[in-house]
């Protein structure tokens, strides 16, 4: 028996984001999980809370099913 990616990902440090540029929304990290066997792209940002100054991670979960879409995409 292989091994059961189910309920598991990982994510990595997103080489393509221009930390200098505070205009730059791309994803701090970037990955793929699979959930209930169903594969997701993901996407998260490192963020600092607001009253308690902590940092944590703020989440996108995508289908990769679907198109995966990106700041460069944005036709403007």
């Amino acid at each position: 028996m292989g091994y059961d990616n189910n309920n598991s990902g990982g994510l990595w440090k997103n080489d393509k984001k221009n930390p200098a540029d505070p205009e730059d929304k791309k994803p701090d990290y970037t990955g793929q999980a699979e959930i209930s066997n169903v594969e997701y792209w993901i996407s998260a940002w490192v963020r600092t809370g607001k009253e308690s100054g902590r940092k944590f991670f703020s989440l996108k979960f995508e289908p990769k099913d679907k198109e995966r879409k990106t700041n460069n995409d944005i036709p403007f």
